[in-house]
């Protein structure tokens, strides 16, 4: 086999200038992959990890049963909640662990009553993490002292036409489906650029919505914020190990609308990868096409000598290889480089903040993230095209008769 290779490395730079045009483009779709890679990876980080924080966390725990309730926010007290906190706040790559009390309800006033999600929260926790408290147009966040304030999105202000220190009646449902109402002041309004968040969350603090719902000390929910993207499994494992007997789940799960828009971008991506390495695939059974014609009498020459078919063939086939590994060490060092460049330097993403609801929780640079796996798997994706490719123009070579191919001119 080593001869093969020697033979093989030697008629790749016999035709020196369409190698490197061939191995370079295949470098350059590569490098352009690893780099897109990279972006989506900080895409997901910058952009997805903050809908998440707003949404419910990285990671949520609940009471058993939770899942299972026909409630859409079943208020099930949560046994023991200071015990998963300080579990998942041990736990690597967890960046806030914290509770809250959440449940279904209607805001109203004069303008007319809208439904909402009720939340109440640890609000010196929340403060250091959560969009919502970084995006305070008016007014201010909460505090942990807070009485019967509340912090609500734009959009819901403008359906009710209220501003910072007007009231509005909160009516929400209790442990037992009762009814609690009550008077609140907005002390805050938030303004994220997402409508249907703003219309639909309001805030309060943690301690005024047990004193609300007659539920002193206890929560129905634990968050985790972790410190990526994309970290998810490992925690939630070593989470449901260490706190058996609750129901741990992952964003994954609980928003399946933001898995259905990465997946949306990952698909996008594998098409055009797909597209493009197909035409570098092209130009490859294009050069060994040519090659195998130009050397025609050259193949007599090694028939004649004694090779069999399937050697012949061998050597044409390491040819397309060697080539596509050619490419796909060039795109891994473009690749790299240009992932390098982008992580230091960043590229604005500001100006595309309205194209959809969640590019608007972002407003500032992406900067692209490393991912050693996905440069290896396009290496292997392009050597194994560049091979698939070299497959006819090997066997066409293998099949030539040593006599034709000696005379061929």
């Amino acid at each position: 086999m080593k001869l093969y290779l020697n033979i093989a490395w030697r008629n790749v730079w016999r035709g020196r200038r369409r190698t490197l045009l061939i191995a370079g483009a295949m470098g350059i779709i590569m490098g352009l992959l690893v780099v897109y890679d990279g972006l989506l990876a900080g895409f997901e980080q910058a952009i997805y990890s903050n809908a998440i924080k707003v949404m419910g966390g990285d990671i949520q725990v609940h009471a058993p049963g939770y899942n299972e309730n026909t409630s859409q926010y079943p208020m099930l007290p949560l046994e023991d909640p200071d015990a998963v906190v300080g579990t998942a706040e041990s736990l690597p790559n967890v960046l806030l662990a914290t509770k809250r009390l959440n449940t279904g309800g209607l805001v109203t006033n004069r303008e007319g009553a809208f439904s909402v999600k009720i939340v109440g929260l640890e609000t010196e926790k929340e403060a250091r993490y959560n969009p919502v408290a970084q995006n305070i147009a008016s007014g201010r966040f909460l505090r942990p002292d807070d009485g019967d304030l509340i912090v609500i999105g734009q959009g819901l202000a403008s359906l009710l036409d209220v501003g910072v220190g007007d009231r509005v009646t909160m009516a929400a449902t209790a442990l037992h489906h009762q009814t609690r109402q009550r008077t609140m002041t907005v002390v805050g309004i938030y303004s994220l650029g997402v409508p249907d968040l703003e219309k639909n969350t309001v805030y309060l603090s943690l301690h005024e919505a047990q004193v609300l719902f007659d539920l002193p000390g206890q929560v129905s929910e634990v968050i985790v914020i972790l410190e990526q993207f994309g970290l998810e499994p490992g925690v939630e494992q070593k989470l449901r190990a260490a706190q058996p007997g609750y129901e741990v789940d992952t964003w994954v799960t609980n928003f399946p609308e933001i898995e259905r828009a990465l997946e949306l971008d990952r698909t996008i991506l594998a098409i055009f990868g797909f597209i493009m390495l197909g035409i570098a695939a092209i130009g490859i059974f294009n050069l060994l096409m040519m090659a195998v014609f130009e050397r025609t009498r050259e193949v007599g020459v090694l028939g004649a000598l004694g090779l069999k078919p399937h050697q012949i063939s061998t050597l044409f086939f390491l040819e397309g290889v060697l080539i596509g590994v050619l490419g796909a060490v060039i795109g891994a060092i473009l690749g790299t480089a240009g992932n390098g460049l982008i992580a230091y330097f960043g590229i604005d993403y500001s100006q595309f903040a309205d194209m959809g609801d969640y590019l608007a929780l972002f407003s500032g640079r992406i900067y692209t993230r490393h991912v050693p796996l996905k440069v290896l798997q396009h290496a292997c994706t392009v050597a194994a095209i560049a091979a698939v490719a070299a497959l006819f123009p090997a066997r066409l070579a293998s099949r030539q008769e040593p006599a034709e191919a000696l005379h061929y001119i």
